[in-house]
C-alpha cells in the first residue's frame, strides 16, 4: 500500500512538472488562435500563462506538498519494512536501518527524476500547446482551490522582490534576430519555400536601408526641361523608357513637377501635340536619410511612383522609382523585350567586370560577403564610390588597390565617374605566384 502511495505521489509530481513546462513554454499566439476557435481549455491555459506568478505558486505548493509526503512515507514506513528483510542476514543486522533507508531514498530519487521530472517535461516540450490545453483545467481548479495560500505566496514573493529592488520580469518582445532564425528554420523544415525565405530576408534588409542606397545618382537622372521641344522630349522617352520623368526649368535643382509617360502619350493622341503644363504632377521630395519603407508608404499614399532624393541643402541627389524598392524585395525583374548588359560579368579567367554603379549591397549579395571595410563610416554607396574613397581622388584607368578578398582595378572612366572596375579574387593572384 505504501509503495502504491509513493508511486502515486511521483506521478502527481510528474503532472505538476509537465504542467509547468507546458504552460510556460507554450506559444501564446497559438493558444490565442485555439481560444479564438472556441477551445475553452486553451483560453484557460492562456490565462494561466499570462499570470505566471500565480501559476508557479500553485505548482510549487503541489510539488512541495508531494515532496513532504513522499519523504515521510518513504523514509518512515517503507524503510522500516525493508530493514526487517535484512534480519535473515546476521552480519547486516547492525546496518539494516541505514541500508534500508539508503536503498529507499535511492529508488525514490531515481523514480522521481525519471517519472516525476524528466519524462513529463520532455512530453510537455514535444507539444506544449496541446499539453497546456489538456492540463490547464486541473491547474486552474487547484489555483482557485488553494487561492488564499497562492495569494499569500504571490504577495510575499512580490514584497521580497521589491525589497531587493528587482523589477518583475516582463515578457521580452520578439527580436529581429529571433524572427530571422524562425524564417531560416521554417525554410529548413519545409514550411517556407526558398523564394518565400529570400523575400522575407530581403524585407529585413530593405527595412534597414536608407533610400539613398537604392537611388539613381544625380548624374544619371534623365529629366525634361519645360521648354524642351517635342523632338527632344520624344527622344528622351524613346531612349530611356521610364514611366516618370522630372520636369525642370533650366536645371535639375529647379523641379516644377513630374510627368507620366502614359499621360504624355494620351495628350499627344488627343491633342496632336504635347503640352507639359496639362499633365504635370506634384513632385515627391524625400530626404536622403529617409527609410526605404517610409518612401514605399509615400508611394502608396500619393499614387506617384517616383521620388526625388534631396540633401540637407535641398539639392537633388538622385531619384528612386517604385520598381527599385520592389526589386530590392523580390530581386531583379528583368525586362523581356531586350537583353540588357549585366552589371557584374564573370570572365573566363575567374575575374569579374563590375559596373561602377553597382551598389555595395548588390556587390555583397553577389559575392556572398557580409561587409566591406569602411562602408559604415565612409559616405559611399556604390563600387565607384568605394574606388574613389580608396584612391583618395578622381581615379584614372589603371588605378588599383587590394582589399581582402579582392583586388580592384579601374578599367574605364566616364568623365569623372568610375564606369568599369575589374575585380580579381586575391586567391587567383596567389595561385599564379
Amino acid at each position: 500500500m505504501e509503495i502504491f502511495f509513493i508511486l502515486l505521489l511521483i506521478v502527481l509530481n510528474g503532472i505538476f512538472a509537465m504542467a509547468e513546462i507546458a504552460i510556460v513554454t507554450a506559444r501564446k499566439s497559438r493558444l490565442q488562435h485555439k481560444a479564438n476557435e472556441g477551445d475553452k481549455n486553451a483560453k484557460i491555459a492562456l490565462d494561466l500563462a499570462n499570470n505566471p506568478i500565480r501559476l508557479l505558486s500553485t505548482i510549487q505548493i503541489g510539488i512541495t506538498s508531494i515532496g513532504i509526503f513522499a519523504g515521510v512515507f518513504g523514509g518512515a514506513t517503507i524503510a522500516e519494512s525493508l530493514s526487517k528483510q535484512f534480519d535473515v542476514f546476521p552480519f547486516l543486522d547492525p546496518y539494516s536501518d541505514a541500508l534500508a533507508l539508503t536503498i529507499v531514498v535511492a529508488v525514490i530519487t531515481y523514480l522521481t527524476l525519471v517519472i516525476g521530472e524528466i519524462v513529463p517535461k520532455r512530453l510537455a516540450l514535444s507539444n506544449p500547446e496541446k499539453v497546456a490545453s489538456f492540463i490547464a483545467g486541473p491547474m486552474n481548479f487547484l489555483s482557485n482551490f488553494s487561492s488564499p495560500l497562492v495569494t499569500l505566496l504571490s504577495i510575499s514573493t512580490d514584497w521580497i522582490m521589491k525589497l531587493l529592488r528587482i523589477k518583475s520580469l516582463k515578457e521580452a518582445p520578439i527580436s529581429e534576430e529571433e524572427i530571422r532564425a524562425l524564417i531560416k528554420e521554417g525554410a529548413r523544415i519545409g514550411i517556407l519555400k526558398l523564394a518565400e525565405k529570400d523575400i522575407l530576408e530581403r524585407i529585413f534588409k530593405v527595412a534597414d536601408k536608407k533610400v539613398n542606397k537604392l537611388m539613381t545618382p544625380r548624374n544619371d537622372i534623365v529629366w525634361i526641361d519645360i521648354d524642351d521641344t517635342f523632338e527632344s522630349i520624344r527622344n528622351k522617352i524613346v531612349s530611356d523608357t521610364h514611366s516618370y520623368y522630372p520636369v525642370c526649368r533650366g536645371s535639375l535643382d529647379k523641379v516644377i513637377g513630374l510627368i507620366r509617360t502614359e499621360d504624355i502619350l494620351s495628350d499627344f493622341l488627343v491633342e496632336g501635340k504635347i503640352n507639359l503644363n496639362n499633365v504635370l504632377l506634384k513632385p515627391l521630395f524625400v530626404p536622403e536619410s529617409t527609410d526605404t519603407l517610409h518612401v514605399l508608404e509615400q508611394f502608396k499614399k500619393t499614387g506617384v511612383h517616383m521620388a526625388l532624393i534631396v540633401d540637407e541643402y535641398g539639392s537633388i541627389q538622385g531619384l528612386v522609382w517604385l520598381q527599385d524598392i520592389l526589386e530590392a524585395i523580390v530581386g531583379e525583374i528583368p525586362k523581356a523585350e531586350k537583353e540588357e548588359e549585366k552589371d557584374i560579368v564573370k570572365r573566363e579567367d575567374g575575374s569579374y567586370l563590375v559596373d561602377g554603379l553597382v551598389t555595395i549591397d548588390e556587390f555583397k549579395d553577389y559575392f556572398k560577403i557580409k561587409k566591406i571595410p569602411g562602408e559604415k563610416s565612409n559616405n559611399f554607396h556604390s563600387i565607384g564610390g568605394l574606388v574613389m574613397t580608396k584612391v583618395g581622388r578622381i581615379p584614372v584607368a589603371g588605378d588599383s588597390f587590394e582589399m581582402e578578398p579582392f583586388r580592384f582595378e579601374v578599367i574605364d572612366m566616364d568623365a569623372n565617374r568610375v564606369d568599369k572596375v575589374l575585380v580579381i579574387p586575391l586567391s587567383k593572384i596567389r595561385k599564379k605566384h
